[in-house]
């Protein structure tokens, strides 16, 4: 029902983007970020999609993905609003607008890889798993690099929510579940492997590292290209067919 709810927020914010401008809705634009105070721009345009074709895709991503997380982990655990993906974009895309609904459905695919990276001991098949998963997600990022693709809001999404997967989705060892029905004295098992504090630990890091560097980088009006000169092939690569411009 949760996953019903925002759909219907999202087709809402859809359908009045028919009628008005992205931007005047919150779109991201760099511009209006950095010198007109507008970082609420950074959570707005997670909820704006470019078109019905965008949205359907979404919808669809959703219901395949995030319908079986929220089974398993809830809905609490997965509706923790983050704009990674709005960060990135904004330091690489700076002279149009964007909108990165999509980088939360990357972050879903991050949340599956690292829930089962964490979660390691636990399944069967886990290779098939892990090879399939990857698949997938080297397909979809690959798509993004197709012009007018913002592709580095799903890296950023992807990234971030691969962290936030190792925090968040992390479960009990089967010994430690049923230590209740133990007799008194026995020796119970950890709840957690020592490797998944580890996990814990370096996301956690990684997370307010990336966090902070993004956000002082944008704020003080530097431009992500300047730093990476192979980036921009990450979300265009030119071909014979088309060109991707500045």
């Amino acid at each position: 029902m949760s996953w019903l709810i925002i759909a219907s927020c999202v087709i809402l914010c859809c359908s009045f983007s028919s009628f008005f401008r992205l931007e005047k809705l919150g779109a991201l634009k760099w511009d209006k970020v950095v010198h007109g105070n507008q970082a609420w721009r950074l959570i707005t345009c997670i909820w704006l999609h470019a078109g019905v074709i965008h949205l359907l895709a979404n919808m669809l991503s959703l219901i395949f993905i995030g319908i079986r997380l929220e089974q398993q982990f809830g809905f609490s655990t997965l509706s923790v609003p983050f704009c990674s993906g709005s960060v990135l974009s904004s330091l690489f895309i700076q002279r149009s607008i964007s909108v990165v609904a999509s980088g939360a459905l990357f972050g879903l695919l991050g949340l599956m890889l690292s829930e089962l990276l964490t979660n390691w001991t636990i399944y069967t098949n886990k290779a098939t798993a892990l090879i399939t998963l990857t698949v997938i997600i080297v397909i979809n990022l690959a798509m993004g690099i197709l012009p007018h693709v913002d592709n580095f809001a799903h890296i950023g999404g992807f990234l971030t929510d691969f962290l936030l997967g190792f925090v968040l989705l992390l479960r009990p060892q089967f010994g430690w579940v049923g230590h209740k029905h133990l007799p008194v004295g026995a020796r119970v098992t950890s709840k957690h492997k020592a490797y998944q504090y580890l996990f814990l630990v370096i996301a956690m890091v990684l997370l307010i590292a990336g966090f902070t560097v993004g956000l002082v980088m944008l704020f003080r009006g530097e431009n992500g290209h300047d730093h990476c000169s192979w980036c921009h092939y990450l979300s265009c690569v030119p071909t014979s067919k088309w060109h991707c411009g500045n």
